[in-house]
């Protein structure tokens, strides 16, 4: 009897074990209905709260990157930093993480005015609770859309103005969705003929070297090691560095 109750035992704990494993999910589950009947509840018809409030601020929150590159003047820095370290050949110097939290820095330079106007007049009375979260989305589209006005080709809105088949009784009038891609497109532009007057120089450079070396009878000696280096004087020596960044904030102001 002894010896049939020590083979049943392992048998018998393992059943428990499950037994409690068992218990602890059909408890687990019946506690995570109840919340997420909770949660999915609508209080007095405003909105929806809990988990719908949340899988919408984190939406936003994915989104955030894209609207501060779309609607900012990181994109033509961005560009325009890219395609200078392409002019010099310098390969990965500096490195991407340089040159995006410069671009970063430079653009909150730059809409500093933009984001106080919209702190000032949006985020301030929300918090206070003087406006509604419409008024709010209002008084902070008009200074932003403002900003890319400035900076957007009367000929790029009007594409995406005959595109989108309104007709707006003023630039101030056209919808951010409309006003957003006319900018990009016309900060790309602006930032491609920024990048082809960096090539020019080094360009001059490289032929240079090239016609030298070739003169030189020296065709297995690549040109780009002997033209990086005179390539990166020039650029120290004229102060390559505050030319581009005063260009790039002067052509915001």
């Amino acid at each position: 009897m002894r010896r049939l109750l020590k083979l049943k035992r392992p048998a018998l704990t393992a059943l428990v074990l499950l037994a409690s494993i068992a218990s602890l999910q059909a408890g687990f589950a019946s506690s995570l209905e109840v919340d997420l009947g909770n949660a999915l509840r609508i209080e007095g018809g405003s909105g929806p709260t809990g988990v719908l409030g949340l899988m919408l601020m984190l939406t936003l929150l994915s989104l955030a990157p894209s609207f501060l590159i779309l609607t900012s003047a990181f994109t033509r820095i961005v560009v325009v930093l890219s395609f200078l370290r392409s002019a010099l050949g310098t390969q990965q110097a500096p490195p991407n993480q340089i040159i995006i939290g410069l671009a970063l820095f430079l653009t909150f330079f730059i809409m500093a005015p933009v984001y106080t106007e919209i702190n000032e007049q949006a985020l301030k009375p929300l918090t206070a609770g003087e406006i509604t979260q419409a008024e709010a989305l209002d008084n902070a589209a008009a200074p932003l859309k403002r900003f890319m006005l400035e900076h957007t080709r009367e000929k790029d809105l009007a594409l995406f103005i005959r595109l989108s088949g309104a007709e707006p009784e003023s630039p101030e009038a056209v919808p951010l969705t409309t006003v957003t891609p006319a900018f990009v497109i016309s900060e790309l532009r602006v930032a491609f003929q920024i990048g082809f007057l960096l090539f020019i120089p080094f360009i001059v450079i490289d032929m240079v070297v090239s016609s030298i070396l070739m003169s030189m009878g020296m065709f297995m000696l690549p040109p780009v090691m002997i033209s990086l280096p005179f390539k990166l004087l020039l650029f120290v020596m004229v102060d390559g560095w505050h030319l581009v960044v005063t260009s790039i904030v002067e052509g915001f102001l």
